[in-house]
């Protein structure tokens, strides 16, 4: 039977559908439709399901709302340890197969017109400021909902950049042992700590006590 591509009818009985990563996220827009595409665009060229644990790492380069939708997808989630954040403020998202050791990177391009998105930008400014009029938050979804329909509906050549890529597959989350913050008593994970005056402590003590010279049992 030829598979089904996310470019296809049908694609979304494979994987939670975009309005689950709605109800997740909170509400639709044009990042998490952008998330959305590039979730089920690697699974496909992976050839992968949802894991179980860390079968399937996913390192991406935003914090934004398409994180959403990946974690929501293909269970990469900061939780299990298979999702990595780092911050360069790119649509860009690495996976890679603990099993067949194959690794992707999807690099979104941008979807909408530079007219239009100035637009959307604009017009988020104003109701994020609390300077819209009476009809600009609605004009504001409307934009929304439909940025985030024409990328979902896209071809998957108009707005993904794959290739593939040869990286270290990352090392499994690590389970730390609890211990006790010896300055505010609270549980904390052994590597989450750190020695100051002879006393192993969490990192608001540690914090406190090597800035202001405290004394053990503040409160935080």
């Amino acid at each position: 039977m030829r598979k089904t591509t996310d470019e296809e009818p049908g694609y979304q009985d494979k994987y939670p559908s975009f309005e689950a990563c709605v109800r997740f996220h909170g509400h639709t827009c044009p990042g998490l439709a952008t998330g959305y595409r590039v979730a089920t665009t690697a699974m496909r060229t992976l050839g992968v399901k949802r894991p179980y644990d860390e079968e399937l790492v996913c390192i991406a380069e935003t914090d934004a709302c398409g994180v959403d939708a990946i974690q929501m997808v293909t269970g990469c989630t900061a939780g299990k340890g298979n999702l990595a954040i780092r911050d360069y403020g790119k649509h860009a998202f690495t996976f890679i197969s603990r099993d067949s050791g194959r690794g992707i990177r999807i690099l979104v391009r941008r979807a909408d017109s530079p007219d239009r998105a100035a637009m959307m930008d604009n017009l988020r400014k104003r109701v994020f400021s609390g300077k819209a009029t009476a009809g600009e938050p609605a004009e504001y979804r409307s934009l929304m909902e439909g940025a985030a329909a024409r990328i979902l509906a896209a071809p998957e050549k108009d707005i993904l950049d794959i290739r593939e890529v040869r990286l270290e597959t990352p090392k499994m989350a690590s389970i730390f042992t609890t211990i006790t913050c010896a300055s505010c008593g609270e549980p904390v994970a052994d590597a989450r700590t750190s020695m100051v005056d002879g006393l192993r402590v969490c990192i608001p003590c540690s914090e406190m006590l090597s800035g202001k010279g405290g004394r053990p049992g503040h409160e935080h």
